[in-house]
């Protein structure tokens, strides 16, 4: 049985298309996709994102925890409310997560991880918690809404409480600022400023009906997927899963080797694929005539197979189709892609295809 979302009646009230997504019943458009993509762009759009999981690591052994359990190193995080972009790995290197970590104070971590890999993702930090003095503490009892776009925070703002507000406003990115149970992060899936707020439960349909008051136009999961891909934003289970390590999905940048004392889950893996060399190219990818990019779409250099979109779509941005794929190695610029049956060039970017409402190419 799905899932619901506290937001889910109020989704139906405002004349949302559902659909079934990670085990959740989410609303897909609210009548119009591609408006919704552009409101993100041009002004502010919000985002259900309850369905994802807010879960907190307490306790004195927090820090060294973290700093074994995920790729990236929360022992850069020196400033309180800090944030750090992350995959949390299977000893050969596949990833199980990728997530968000906040360092809220010493003994305190916040981490947000995705829907459909949170109960897979706590048992997982359970076990590698055994022994050692340190709370898993998954946060049902909160909910999120992402607000994005150039004018989101402007219209965000005012209705944050009042003790939190002027910390809001002064927020770097990728930062965060709690006060009570709300918590503001400034991170977001879309390649545009904003706010994810975390929240009670039960106050989140206020917050959503005072936000949609302000004009921030409710978004579904559809503008979502285009936002992120835009932005050259991986997904989890397309760009990478437990199969494909941070080296071979362009998340490189995510993992920490420099201290050579730290020995995190994953790393012998990883140090012996990058030694090895032959790693997959990540790129982005442009189609040079019209058609739409589909996830797993073969790709070919010449005859030769050499690998395949791990996530395409449309841009309504550039207004052409656009994904990201993973390549073999020794494979030449001049690929291809199978459309049925047909084999038409792709163009090799390096992502992102549009950041902060303009096109990067």
């Amino acid at each position: 049985m799905e899932q619901k979302t506290i937001l889910n009646q109020t989704h139906r009230d405002m004349g949302a298309r559902m659909t079934p997504f990670g085990g959740w019943d989410m609303p897909i458009h609210y009548g119009s996709q591609i408006e919704e993509h552009h409101a993100v762009r041009r002004d502010a759009g919000m985002f259900d994102v309850c369905h994802m999981t807010a879960v907190d690591v307490r306790g004195p052994e927090a820090k060294d925890f973290l700093r074994h359990l995920l790729a990236n190193d929360v022992g850069k995080l020196k400033a309180p409310g800090k944030a750090l972009y992350s995959c949390m790995l299977k000893e050969n290197g596949g990833v199980i997560d990728d997530l968000i970590v906040y360092f809220m104070h010493k003994d305190w971590f916040r981490m947000v991880v995705n829907a459909a890999t949170t109960e897979k993702d706590i048992a997982w930090m359970e076990r590698q918690a055994r022994g050692k003095e340190v709370q898993i503490q998954p946060r049902r009892d909160l909910g999120m809404i992402a607000i994005q776009g150039p004018n989101a925070r402007a219209k965000t703002l005012p209705l944050l409480p009042e003790a939190l507000r002027e910390a809001a406003e002064n927020l770097k990115p990728f930062s965060a600022a709690d006060h009570g149970d709300w918590f503001v992060g400034r991170t977001g899936y879309t390649g545009e400023d904003g706010f994810e707020i975390l929240l009670p439960a039960g106050q989140v349909v206020a917050l959503w009906n005072a936000l949609a008051l302000a004009g921030v136009r409710p978004c579904g999961l559809g503008a979502r997927d285009t936002l992120r891909l835009e932005a050259g934003m991986n997904l989890y289970g397309a760009d990478m899963d437990e199969d494909c390590s941070p080296l071979e999905s362009g998340l490189a940048w995510t993992v920490a080797l420099g201290d050579l004392n730290r020995d995190f889950i994953g790393r012998s893996a990883l140090v012996t694929q990058k030694a090895g060399g032959r790693l997959p190219r990540f790129t982005g990818v442009l189609l040079a005539g019209k058609g739409v990019l589909r996830n797993r779409q073969k790709l070919y250099d010449g005859e030769r197979e050499v690998g395949e979109i791990t996530s395409g779509g449309f841009s309504p941005t550039l207004e052409r189709a656009i994904g990201l794929a993973r390549i073999d190695a020794d494979a030449s610029d001049r690929i291809s892609v199978d459309m049925r049956g047909r084999k038409l060039p792709l163009v090799l970017v390096k992502p992102p295809f549009v950041r902060n409402g303009k096109p990067c190419l």
